[in-house]
């Protein structure tokens, strides 16, 4: 089992145990880490040889793993791109977001939403779960057929409304309040959700590797690869759903008292809101759910049950 798996077994049982160790892991600092040193933090801890079955004590270790967790994918051992890192979702998807909810035309709507859903598209596929395989056609080019196909049907769903509402010529302030107001959030939330699963599609068809307690592969598993793909894409939704919706109810609550007086100020007021609540919900979302999923042998399929007398296995959930 890597490390990376290893280190979140041992210290992110618990919700709020995960939630603390994202709070670290997502420092944008750890981005200007080099590749020698993420290589160099591997090395220490492949060579330690330490079991995890203690809470870590040396502070040197602890950054290694946090390098470490922050900067390579546990599946591959590769050093992940730069931009696609944890500790870079936030300073980049949050300009996306802001622009995002800005009341716009139609067309600057789709665009928006397609470099959106674009970068969080590409997140998902590099920071997934990298063990699924097929023999008749690579799986990542698949993945990357599959994400073209649901960014650019993410942007027309979330452009949509606003068609309507032209094409028609519904201006009324019902209609305003439904289409500026209401759907964005929901529209979001359930785009995020189902570009995660389509561009991870594969990890249910194909199935991905489960693991026994001491990091051996013992079979792949195509209802582990569904749950672990069902427990991101919600992770997804709750997110981007809360990060529209309640930025959007309390600048309404601000504008209804007058604390702003003007429509800058309101504005302000409402970059502060998505910028809080975005970086609130990032680690809570991704500590919803355990990052070395756990899922039990009689939930998975006859020939792996036969093969191991472990009653629970293991694999990565992914990001």
């Amino acid at each position: 089992m890597d490390a990376n798996l290893r280190f979140w077994r041992a210290e992110g049982q618990s919700f709020f145990q995960r939630f603390l160790l994202w709070v670290d892991v997502l420092d944008p600092l750890l981005l200007f880490k080099s590749a020698d040193e993420i290589r160099r933090a591997r090395l220490l801890l492949q060579n330690g040889g330490k079991t995890l079955s203690e809470p870590i004590q040396n502070d040197q270790t602890k950054q290694a793993f946090l390098l470490s967790l922050s900067s390579v994918h546990p599946d591959t051992d590769k050093i992940i791109p730069v931009l696609f890192r944890p500790p870079a979702f936030l300073p980049i998807s949050l300009p996306l977001v802001i622009v995002s909810s800005l009341q716009l035309q139609a067309k600057q709507t789709f665009f928006c939403q397609f470099v959106f859903h674009a970068y969080t598209t590409g997140f998902t596929l590099l920071n997934g779960n990298a063990t699924a395989k097929a023999e008749e056609y690579l799986v990542q080019q698949k993945q990357i057929f599959y994400g073209l196909g649901a960014i650019s049907y993410a942007a027309c769903i979330g452009a949509l409304p606003l068609v309507f509402m032209n094409r028609y010529t519904l201006k009324s302030s019902l209609t305003q309040l439904v289409v500026n107001k209401l759907l964005p959030a929901p529209l979001l939330g359930l785009m995020s959700a189902f570009t995660a699963a389509v561009v991870r599609s594969p990890e249910f068809e194909n199935g991905i590797e489960v693991m026994d307690r001491n990091g051996k592969v013992v079979g792949v598993s195509q209802k582990a690869g569904e749950k672990a793909v069902k427990e991101t894409a919600l992770s997804r939704a709750v997110l981007f759903g809360t990060a529209f919706f309640l930025p959007a109810v309390l600048t309404y609550c601000v504008g209804r008292a007058k604390f702003a007086k003007t429509p800058r100020a309101l504005a302000s007021v409402r970059m502060f809101m998505i910028t809080s609540v975005l970086a609130g919900m990032l680690p809570v979302s991704f500590s919803m759910f355990p990052q070395c999923g756990e899922i039990k042998r009689a939930d998975l399929e006859p020939e792996i049950q036969s093969s191991t007398e472990e009653t629970e296995l293991f694999y990565n959930r992914g990001i």
